[in-house]
């Protein structure tokens, strides 16, 4: 759906800027500017188009990033525990933490 906003979006941008070359070739000053302005509009839709097909992407990688660091913080916290005796109160704290580190995320803005 969003690859067809952009194609409707470039034709739009190019027959607005035909249309303008057209009216500046007839000696309208102001339509020189203005066909410079659409294919421009025209790059910065490709541009957001990019943005937003890579949007999840990025999300992945930090995502993965994120659960590599918090496994990496988990065996660390456990190798600490092991070497000294932990204070059954604070491990009882300590699980709680790591339950609710590990619940799903609310999403937000419907991402």
């Amino acid at each position: 759906m969003l690859s067809i906003a952009l194609v409707a979006w470039l034709a739009m941008c190019a027959s607005a800027a035909y249309w303008q070359v057209g009216r500046a070739a007839q000696g309208n000053s102001l339509s020189f500017l203005y066909a410079i302005e659409w294919p421009l509009f025209g790059v910065l839709g490709i541009l957001g188009w990019i943005a937003l097909v890579n949007a999840d992407t990025i999300t992945e990688h930090q995502a993965k990033a994120r659960r590599e660091y918090e496994e990496k913080m988990r065996a660390e916290a456990k190798a600490a525990r092991e070497v000294e005796a932990e204070d059954p109160e604070m491990a009882a704290y300590n699980d709680h933490l790591a339950e609710l580190a590990n619940k799903p995320k609310k999403k937000l803005w419907g991402h």
